[in-house]
């Protein structure tokens, strides 16, 4: 068995697009199959989900798999950090938003929306499916990021006096629980990201962690 190829671990959960132009054949089939793992884990699950599934699915032979990656269970893991990196920009990017800590989480609950609609199966991978022990360190490493990320938005509000006293772990997982009814929604296309509902969801997310007078 060949050694599998190390690249950018969420090469394959960002963006829909692939430029031809900037890839080499190698790296256009590591999309594939990683699009392919990205679509069976979401959509039958990953102990469902064979090997020969996925290079059927990407056009390959089954071996190409493992010039590429180690296992099934690597390719899981490149695909979940490279969710919560994307995960973790987001809150990065709104983070950068102009305003206290209610605008910044609104900015993040809206980004997370319209993100989850470009790529649905990404965030049903990261935010709404639990993998437990199949996870190695690097992927734990890289959610316990983001996590911190987001808390730390929240402890923000809490200095402002604008989130609820208590920690901001539990506010954070909070706020994320609320609004990850609308990516639920979204990501198994029930909603478009304008949806009527996903503006209350947000609003209930904020009202569920913000500081009463």
């Amino acid at each position: 068995m060949c050694a599998a190829k190390r690249r950018n671990p969420g090469s394959g959960a960002r963006g829909a697009g692939l430029d031809s132009r900037a890839m080499t054949q190698a790296d256009l089939t590591h999309q594939r199959l990683v699009r392919a793992a990205l679509e069976l884990f979401t959509t039958q699950g990953y102990h469902v989900t064979t090997t020969p599934e996925i290079a059927k699915k990407a056009g390959v032979a089954e071996g190409t798999i493992y010039r590429h990656f180690q296992s099934k269970q690597q390719l899981l893991n490149d695909l979940y950090r490279g969710g919560a990196r994307w995960a973790a920009k987001l809150v990065k990017e709104a983070d950068a938003t102009p305003g206290g800590a209610r605008d910044k989480l609104a900015a993040l609950g809206r980004a997370l929306v319209a993100a989850t609609a470009r790529e649905p199966a990404v965030a049903q991978l990261f935010f709404l499916q639990r993998h437990g022990s199949l996870l190695d360190d690097e992927s734990r490493k890289t959610a316990r990021d983001f996590r911190l990320a987001l808390e730390s938005l929240v402890a923000q509000g809490k200095a402002e006096g604008s989130i609820k006293a208590g920690a901001a772990e539990l506010w954070a997982h909070v706020w994320l629980g609320v609004v990850s009814l609308a990516l639920d929604h979204v990501s198994a296309r029930e909603w478009p990201p304008d949806h009527a509902g996903v503006q209350p969801t947000l609003e209930a997310a904020w009202e569920a962690i913000r500081a009463t007078v």
